[in-house]
Formats: structure tokens, sequence, C-alpha cells
């Protein structure tokens, strides 16, 4: 059993001197994304080399002052030095949802210049660690081609059991879960509105195989809800969600200033010095 290792640290406003702003928590899939997604993902992208556009929707009235016009929605779109891949933050821009949580980043890549459409997408939400997010996001922009499949499903697999977790008693070539049984990563049939350059995605007859992408979240109290979740499309190469599984389930703390109302009472917290 999980338990704080300084329980004695309320985790309110820290108003006593003696009470530390920031932590060392543990396990980082249940460490949320402090508040700041926007942020570790950008910096990241930043230090990569990623151009940056913002997309402002807004609507301006005749002889209107540009200072005045209503700004109705605003997204952020960071693009690669070769254009083969890109993020694009859309939570403010009404994005659809994964077990009832709002997209936040949209990760997509493309074969090649010629083709404008994109070869695979992955989606996250909130509260999906912002370290998670940043390696694999580093991992696809080490790959010279973003959407040339490599490996197999076992590579994901193999990242998280690698680290302690278990395989799925009744999946397991398909599928894994954390040894509290919170957080599961799982290859099978995607949500809607996916987005994959995958014709067989399309349209699936009665008797054909669905055609399977990996779906990852956290639902800390069964049936209360998810904490976050993440969703690749079926083209979305395995080693680059086996990066995402293997920094998911990395036992190394990340440094906190929020915790997630979900798992806080779950984490292993030591106080930043």
């Amino acid at each position: 059993m999980e338990a704080h290792l300084y329980p004695d640290f309320p985790f309110g406003p820290p108003s006593p001197t003696s009470v530390p702003s920031a932590y060392w928590v543990g396990p980082r899939h249940l460490a949320g994304d402090d508040g700041r997604l926007y942020d570790a993902v950008a910096d990241t992208l930043a230090g990569l080399g990623w151009t940056s556009l913002a997309i402002v929707r807004g609507c301006q009235e005749p002889d209107e002052a540009p200072e005045d016009r209503q700004v109705l929605r605003s997204t952020v779109l960071h693009i690669s030095p070769d254009s083969l891949r890109w993020a694009q933050w859309v939570l403010p821009d009404e994005p659809f949802h994964l077990g009832n949580l709002p997209i936040a980043w949209q990760v997509s890549a493309r074969t090649d210049l010629s083709s404008p459409l994109a070869q695979w997408s992955a989606y996250f939400t909130p509260e999906v660690p912002g370290e998670v997010l940043a390696d694999f996001l580093a991992a696809l922009d080490a790959r010279d081609q973003p959407a040339l499949p490599l490996g197999g499903p076992e590579l994901a697999l193999d990242a998280v059991t690698a680290r302690g977790w278990l395989r799925d008693v009744d999946q397991p070539g398909t599928g894994a879960v954390d040894p509290t049984f919170a957080s599961h990563i799982r290859l099978g049939e995607v949500p809607p509105l996916i987005q994959d350059a995958d014709p067989r995605g399309l349209v699936v007859e009665a008797d054909e195989a669905v055609l399977a992408g990996w779906q990852a979240w956290a639902e800390p109290v069964l049936s209360a809800g998810y904490l976050w979740a993440a969703s690749f499309g079926p083209s979305v190469p395995h080693d680059l969600v086996a990066a995402f599984a293997d920094s998911l389930s990395s036992s190394t703390p990340v440094l906190r200033r929020v915790l997630p109302e979900s798992t806080r009472d779950r984490l292993l917290c030591a106080p930043a010095s």
C-alpha cells in the first residue's frame, strides 16, 4: 500500500513557512500535469527548434478598431523544421472528448511534403503528465521518417512490463496495467473521430477485424471518471507509443506544485528543496 513519505505536510496553500510549495512526486502516471501542460510541451518543442504559430478566430464589426475585435477561439500550432510533424494545442478550440475529457494536444505526422494530410494523429487530454508527452515528442522529433512503421506491439508492452506493470490477464498480448490497477495501456478499437490515413479505418464490414490503435488512460477509482486519457491512431508507429509508455511507467519522480484531487492520497511525495 502506498503512503505519503511526509504525511504531516498538507497540500493546501503553503501559508506556513515550513510547508514546501513544491514536491517530488511519484508514480508519474498519477501525478497529473501540474496545471501547465501547454507550457511543458511548448518549452520542449521550442528546444527542439519547432516553430509556433498562433491561430486566432474572432469577429470584427465594420469600422471597429483591431484591438476591439472579439476573439472567439485561439489555438497554437507547433511545426517541426522539416514540416513533416506538428503539434496543436486545441483545448481553447472546442475539441472533442476522450473519456469525457477534452483533448488538449493533437500530434500528427505525414510521410512527405506533397500531401497536406496527416498519416497519423495522437490525442492527449489534460492531466497527461507533461514529461510523458515531452518524451513522446522528443522521440517523434528524432525520427527521420515520422510515419514509417517500426517494430510491433510488443515494444509498448515490453516498455511498461519492464518497469513492473502487469500484463492484462484476459489479453496479455494487447494490454497492461500498473500494479495499483489505476492506469492502463491497451491495443484495440479506436474511439470515434480519431484521424488516420489508413483507409481500412473508415469502413469496417461486419466480418472484418477492427483496425487497432493504442489507448492509454488513468482511472484512479473505478467508474468514478478518468484522470487523463490518450489515443493513438492505428498508423502511429509502435516505437513511438513505446516511448510514451516507457516515460509513463518511469519510476523517476516529477516536480509538482499542483496535485490532482483524485490521486493525491495515492502519491508518494517528498518536499522539493
